[in-house]
C-alpha cells in the first residue's frame, strides 16, 4: 500500500540565497572559467551561480597551498596550531546561523538538523583536533646492540603536504571539517573540492578561517565537477601529496586510478549497504524508534544509513507495522518550520536515481508497505526534490535492490530464524561501512557486533560516536580510518630520528 506523506503549510521564506559562490584562492574569491547553475532541493528556484575552476584556477589553488605550506603556517609549532584551531571553532559559532542557512539552502534540510548535527559538529571537529594534535605522541627507544653500541631513536611528525580535500552533498560541512580540522592540525595545507551540489558553506568556511587569523592559502576552494573539471584537474595535479574523499564507491575507484602513476596516499570514505539486526528479544519499541532513525535521517542521505534490515522471525510483523507506522509519522515541509522533520532529495537527478530503485523493487517482487512515489507538496513546493519515505518487505539477498546503495529513505526488511543466520545475511556485501544489532542480550551483542564484516558495529544505538574512535569501512566502503589519531596517520609522515650515544 503507498501512503501519501503530508506535507507542512508555509510558514517563512527560504534562506537568502548566494547569487554568486566563487572559488577561494589564496584569501580572495576567484571567477572560474564559466558558472554553472545551483538551484533549490527545495522548490527547483535559482539558488546561485556558481563559478567553475578550470585547470589554471587549480594550478593557482595548489600553487597557494604550496606556498601557504613552506610558509609561516607549515613552520607553525604544534601549540600554536591548536590555538588557532580553537579560534577557528569559536568563529564557527560566531557565524553560526549563517553557516545553517548556507547548509539548508544547499540541502533542503530541516534547519533544526543542521543546527543541531552539522554545524554543531563542524565547530566539535576542530575542538577535537586541536586537542588530539596537542596530545599525540610517537615512538622512542633507547636501543642497546650487542656489540655495546647505544642510540636513542625517536619518530618526528611532518605534515603529508598538500592536501585534496573533496567532500559529497549530503553532510557537506560536518564532512569538510572532519578532513578539514585533522588536516591542519597536522600542519598541512588543503584545496578543498565541495559537491557541485553544496557549494555554499565550504566558500564561507574558508572566509571564517581567515577571519580566525589561519594565513591565506592554507585553505583554497575550487567548484565543478568530476571528469573534465575540478575534480579531475586536482586529483590529477603533480603538487598534490594526498588525496581525502568521501563519496560514491565509484567516484573513489576513478581518483585510486588517478593518483596511482605518482603513488599518491589516499583515504577514502565510500558507500553503504548498511544492514541492522533485530533479535526477538530487543526492546522493540527502542529498535524501532532507532531504525525509523539509521532509516529516514537525513532523507535517508547518510552513508551510515540504514537500507537492510533482518528481523527474527517471531516479531517480523511486528518490527514491519511499528516502522511503517513511523515513517507515516515523518513530516516533509519546509526546513524553517519546527514541525518538519524530513526534507528533500538534493536534486532531481538524484530523485530519479532513487525512484529507478522504487521500480526495480516492484519487478523483484517487492510490497512496498509505504511510500514508494514523489508526494504532493503543494505550497510552492511540487518543483523541488521530494521523495516519500519508503518501506519494502517480500526481497531476499539476491535482489539488486538488496545489493545496491539507494541512498534514500527506503529500507527492505528481510526475516530470519538463527544468530547464524543473521550474521551471514548481514555479512552477505561487497559494503562494509556500519551495522546495528538490536537485542537485551549484551553477550549475543557483543559477540554478533564482532562478527559484522564492517568498520562500524553499533549494539542498541546508531549515529552514536565518540570522535577519538575510528571511522571508516571495509570492501567498496572505503580504505584507511578517520578520527582521533587514526587521521593522523594519515595526514602526516612519521621521520625516524636515529642519535648515536
Amino acid at each position: 500500500m503507498t501512503t501519501r506523506t503530508t506535507s507542512l503549510p508555509d510558514t517563512a521564506p527560504s534562506p537568502a540565497p548566494m547569487r554568486h559562490v566563487r572559488n577561494v584562492i589564496d584569501g580572495e574569491p576567484v571567477d572560474g572559467v564559466r558558472t554553472f547553475a545551483k538551484h533549490s532541493p527545495i522548490d527547483g528556484a535559482l539558488l546561485a551561480d556558481v563559478h567553475e575552476a578550470g585547470r589554471h584556477e587549480v594550478d593557482r589553488a595548489v600553487a597557494s597551498a604550496r606556498a601557504a605550506l613552506e610558509g609561516p603556517w607549515g613552520r607553525m609549532p604544534v601549540g600554536e596550531r591548536a590555538t588557532v584551531l580553537r579560534r577557528v571553532a569559536d568563529a564557527i559559532e560566531r557565524r553560526f546561523d549563517d553557516l545553517v542557512a548556507a547548509e539548508v539552502a544547499d540541502t533542503g534540510k530541516p534547519e533544526a538538523l543542521a543546527r543541531d548535527l552539522d554545524v554543531a559538529r563542524a565547530a566539535a571537529n576542530f575542538r577535537s583536533a586541536a586537542d588530539i594534535i596537542s596530545t599525540a605522541a610517537l615512538d622512542s627507544y633507547l636501543t642497546e646492540l650487542p656489540d655495546g653500541r647505544r642510540a636513542l631513536n625517536y619518530a618526528v611528525r611532518k605534515p603529508l603536504g598538500v592536501v585534496a580535500v573533496i567532500v559529497p552533498w549530503n553532510l557537506p560541512l560536518l564532512l569538510l571539517t572532519w578532513k578539514l580540522a585533522p588536516a591542519l592540525a597536522s600542519g598541512n595545507t588543503v584545496v578543498v573540492k565541495p559537491s557541485e551540489e553544496t557549494p555554499s558553506s565550504a566558500t564561507l568556511l574558508a572566509e571564517i578561517l581567515l577571519e580566525a587569523g589561519v594565513p591565506a592559502g592554507v585553505m583554497n576552494v575550487v567548484h565543478g565537477f568530476g571528469a573534465g573539471s575540478a575534480g579531475e584537474f586536482l586529483t590529477t595535479h603533480p603538487g598534490v601529496d594526498g588525496v581525502t574523499f568521501t563519496g560514491e564507491s565509484s567516484t573513489g575507484s576513478a581518483i585510486m586510478r588517478a593518483v596511482a602513476p605518482r603513488v599518491r596516499p589516499v583515504s577514502f570514505e565510500l558507500g553503504g549497504k548498511n544492514a541492522a539486526v533485530v533479535f526477538a528479544d530487543a526492546d522493540l519499541d527502542a529498535a524501532i524508534a532507532g531504525l525509523a532513525r539509521s532509516t529516514y535521517l537525513n532523507t535517508g542521505q547518510v552513508c551510515l544509513c540504514t537500507e537492510r534490515i533482518y528481523v527474527e522471525r517471531p516479531v517480523f510483523d511486528d518490527v514491519a507495522a511499528g516502522l511503517a507506522e513511523q515513517a507515516a509519522r515523518l513530516r516533509l515541509g519546509r526546513p524553517e518550520n519546527p514541525a518538519t522533520t524530513t526534507g528533500p532529495l538534493i536534486s532531481q537527478q538524484h530523485r530519479q536515481k532513487v525512484l529507478s530503485y522504487f521500480d526495480l523493487a516492484r519487478q523483484e517482487g517487492a510490497n512496498v508497505l509505504i511510500g514508494g512515489g514523489i508526494p504532493t507538496m503543494g505550497d510552492g513546493l511540487d518543483g523541488g526534490s521530494w521523495i516519500e519515505p519508503t518501506l519494502l518487505t517480500g526481497l531476499d539477498n539476491t535482489h539488486r535492490t538488496m545489493r545496491e546503495e539507494i541512498f534514500g529513505p527506503v529500507a527492505a526488511l528481510i526475516a530470519f530464524d538463527t544468530e547464524a543466520e543473521a550474521i551471514a545475511l548481514a555479512n552477505d556485501t561487497d559494503y562494509g561501512l556500519a551495522a546495528v544489532t538490536w537485542t537485551r542480550d549484551l553477550s549475543r551483542g557483543h559477540r554478533v557486533a564482532q562478527r559484522m564484516r564492517v568498520g562500524m558495529s553499533w549494539v542498541n544505538t546508531w549515529y552514536l560516536r565518540d570522535l577519538r574512535s575510528p571511522f571508516g569501512g571495509m570492501g567498496l566502503s572505503g580504505i584507511g580510518r578517520e578520527g582521533g589519531h587514526h587521521s593522523l596517520e594519515f595526514y602526516s609522515e612519521p621521520t625516524n630520528v636515529c642519535v648515536a650515544l
